[in-house]
């Protein structure tokens, strides 16, 4: 017996693939919006560590950051800071701002990791950071004065 194609069995193919074709487009929007939904997710602000501001010192030890932080520290010129800087895992960045603003340091953590600075001035003298799913350690601290 010879099966015949007609315009009903086109149709009843036609069905099934318009069937197939919707719950392909369904999968697609399903994964869509759950691909946003991470995106959103990993880029919301947020802290998980440990984080000490003291007059003296700006302490993080982070196991994961997303956003920005920053914190101020009274300095006389000539004062040495102590800088422990270093980025284990996605973006960090810091920046050290003299009482003018001016940039008296600006790094990723990814070269130089211990290191000292002199302030150029006397005031407050501002550390802010930015990061995108970091992971890592940033200290600042006083380590003398000057003299």
């Amino acid at each position: 017996m010879e099966r015949r194609r007609g315009p009903g069995n086109r149709r009843a193919v036609a069905k099934l693939s318009m069937k197939g074709r919707i719950a392909l487009l369904a999968v697609q929007v399903i994964l869509l919006c759950a691909c946003a939904a991470l995106i959103v997710w990993s880029a919301q602000p947020g802290f998980t560590g440990e984080r000490v501001k003291n007059p003296d010192a700006y302490l993080l030890d982070i196991e994961h950051m997303n956003g920005s932080d920053m914190h101020t520290l009274e300095l006389q010129r000539g004062d040495l800071l102590r800088v422990r800087f270093e980025t284990e895992a996605g973006s960090l960045r810091m920046e050290i701002l003299a009482p003018d603003g001016t940039s008296i340091y600006s790094g990723n953590g990814r070269g130089a990791t211990d290191f000292m600075l002199r302030a150029p001035e006397s005031g407050r003298h501002t550390v802010a950071v930015e990061a995108r799913q970091a992971r890592g350690t940033l200290h600042v601290r006083l380590a003398g004065e000057a003299g």
